[in-house]
């Protein structure tokens, strides 16, 4: 298989593997742009694949792959997480199972901020935020594109209008969280808006 061949074009139709109402409409927003039709996984029959890969991008091709095969449409599929270097990545792929195991984001700032302080590692402000986006077909090709925003961590929580761990992390080249910014400024930097952007350049003709 060649990556020339995994792409879109306008006019062509593709599902947002995942079940998430916010994440759906903000991907049919932006596809939208690219004349791309972007349907819901709830219109289709499915069970949700075990995400068992030990990256990003394995985990974004292993719900994307489930929901080609069983829409028979093109499907895109992303994967992200929060990652501080002081904790050696974590919490990574476990991101949203942190904050369900904490039960809430209140808790999991407390616990990150907790485990931050007892690493024994110099630097332990650095942080990144990784995006992983995975277009499949139902005849098995895939092409893969992450985007990734760096920068540190910060306490306490600040800002209200992002989400997940935005309120405590603040990108390279800013003074403001990810929950202060706003959302148009956030698209722009942001680890998922870069990996969009990787996806128009490389998939969508």
């Amino acid at each position: 298989m060649t990556e020339s061949n995994v792409f879109l074009k306008a006019g062509d139709k593709l599902v947002i593997a995942t079940h998430n109402k916010g994440k759906l409409s903000e991907f049919q927003a932006v596809l939208a742009t690219k004349g791309l039709e972007a349907l819901s996984l709830a219109d289709f029959t499915m069970n949700s694949p075990e995400e068992t890969a030990s990256d990003f991008e394995g985990n974004a091709k292993i719900k994307a792959l489930a929901a080609a095969k069983a829409t028979g449409l093109p499907s895109l599929a992303d994967d992200s997480g929060f990652c501080v270097e002081a904790l050696d990545g974590r919490p990574g792929l476990f991101s949203a199972r942190w904050i369900k195991e904490c039960g809430g984001l209140e808790n999991t700032f407390k616990t990150l901020k907790k485990e931050i302080q007892n690493s024994d590692q110099k630097d332990t402000k650095k942080a990144y935020f990784i995006a992983a986006l995975c277009l499949a077909f139902p005849d098995g090709r895939t092409k893969c594109v992450v985007g990734k925003c760096v920068g540190t961590v910060s306490f306490p929580p600040k800002g209200n209008d992002g989400h997940g761990y935005d309120p405590v992390f603040v990108p390279e080249g800013h003074s403001k969280t990810f929950a202060q910014i706003g959302e148009e400024e956030k698209n722009k930097i942001s680890h998922r808006g870069k990996a969009l952007k990787a996806f128009f350049r490389e998939c969508v003709r």
